[in-house]
């Protein structure tokens, strides 16, 4: 798109989001923008209108490539906190209390604090649905598979979330990793 744009005398910005729906919903997104300096300088304030960051990482594709980046980061922190609250659970701890305690140390992330309760309750009907995790983990295993990285957890991850499909959660949030362990 970006040549396609260049060659009509056009500029382009690749522009994927972080944030998930409440971060749209709430203007808190996190755009990783990858194209040239003087567009993205263009456009920077007016998308600032629905986001708390955007950043240009790099050239054309960088955008994409970084939200890749975020996407492997997620996929392991999910699978984490999932099989920390199974295994609490099956310890008999409370977990909303181990949660909080444990969220003001060095295991605290964004999904603990926005999804463990939810996860606990056995609720995914927020943000991020599942089908849509498992196209953007296709793109980096494809974009792995093509420059040399080796991503052993997400692949892994990545299956995990096929069997979420498969007990039909399609449409839950990428949280639901954890109904594969109940």
């Amino acid at each position: 798109l970006y040549a396609l744009a260049k060659a009509r005398g056009l500029a382009f910005i690749d522009a994927p989001v972080s944030g998930g729906q409440a971060g749209a919903v709430n203007g808190a997104l996190t755009v990783m923008c990858g194209g040239d300096a003087a567009p993205f300088d263009a456009i920077q304030p007016v998308t600032m209108a629905l986001a708390k960051a955007v950043t240009r990482v790099g050239p054309s594709g960088a955008g994409q490539l970084a939200k890749m980046v975020n996407q492997i980061c997620v996929t392991g922190v999910v699978q984490g906190l999932a099989e920390a609250i199974a295994f609490g659970q099956k310890a008999g701890l409370d977990m909303k209390l181990v949660l909080d305690v444990i969220g003001k140390g060095a295991a605290q992330s964004w999904q603990m604090d926005n999804r463990g309760t939810t996860m606990i309750d056995d609720k995914f009907e927020f943000g991020f649905a599942v089908d849509w995790m498992r196209k953007d983990l296709g793109l980096v295993l494809d974009e792995a598979r093509r420059n040399g990285a080796q991503l052993p957890v997400t692949a892994l991850v990545d299956q995990f979330y096929a069997d979420v499909q498969a007990m039909g959660g399609r449409r839950w949030d990428t949280s639901s990793l954890i109904k594969r362990l109940k």
